[in-house]
């Protein structure tokens, strides 16, 4: 996720937490498991190595290495255990922020090995919705859509438009309840997913830059 600029808080709102992660905690991220059982503590709740293993079809062992690892970049955490006999794991931020590399080596290497890691992901959210979208209630098709709007701008217009676009998830963000927090009965986690970008072909890339 790219990062939301802050904007004052009303008076109703919570404060959103977020990390900001380094080179070398963004690369830790960058694994698909470590990726998804992030999301699940974000979105669900603690959570032990065990429940995770049978949720993601991992050994308890294999679980346990990729929670250390969250946990040593920063991501998660401890969570108050019920017993001495199981640890329980919590998110620590409800989002990740990433800013993107000013220019070429290995934080730009990694900004767009995480854009490719992420994009996976979310092109299997996005398979899985629309496998439901068939089976979901009236009230939840009318709230969903799979737009796509080509808008001419310049970079200038585009970077304050997803700035816009990021103030007002942010907003809206602020004002529901915390993501892994019991929701009320009418209540779910709802995905938006911006992806904004230069229509592919119109401009140059790569070894194109450098051509007379």
């Amino acid at each position: 996720m790219k990062p939301p600029v802050p904007t004052q808080a009303s008076a109703t709102s919570r404060n959103v937490s977020e990390i900001v992660p380094d080179v070398t905690a963004l690369k830790a991220l960058a694994h698909p498991v470590r990726l998804r059982m992030l999301g699940m503590l974000r979105i669900d709740g603690p959570a032990t190595a065990t429940q995770l293993a049978a949720r993601l079809g991992l050994n308890s062992g294999a679980t346990s290495y990729h929670l250390r690892q969250l946990a040593q970049y920063g991501f998660i955490e401890d969570a108050p255990a019920t017993s001495r006999r199981d640890r329980w794991w919590k998110a620590s931020h409800e989002i990740t922020s990433v800013r993107p590399a000013e220019s070429e080596g290995e934080a730009f290497d990694m900004d767009v090995a995480f854009a490719q890691a992420i994009l996976s992901q979310q092109v299997g959210q996005m398979q899985k919705a629309a496998e439901e979208y068939a089976e979901l209630p009236l009230e939840w098709r009318k709230a969903s859509t799979a737009s796509d709007i080509v808008i001419p701008l310049t970079a200038e217009k585009a970077e304050a438009l997803t700035r816009r676009l990021n103030e007002f998830l942010m907003e809206a963000m602020r004002e529901a309840p915390a993501l892994g927090e019991p929701l009320p009965a009418d209540t779910v986690p709802f995905t938006v997913m911006l992806h904004a970008f230069p229509y592919p072909g119109r401009l140059p890339h790569g070894e194109e830059e450098s051509e007379p």
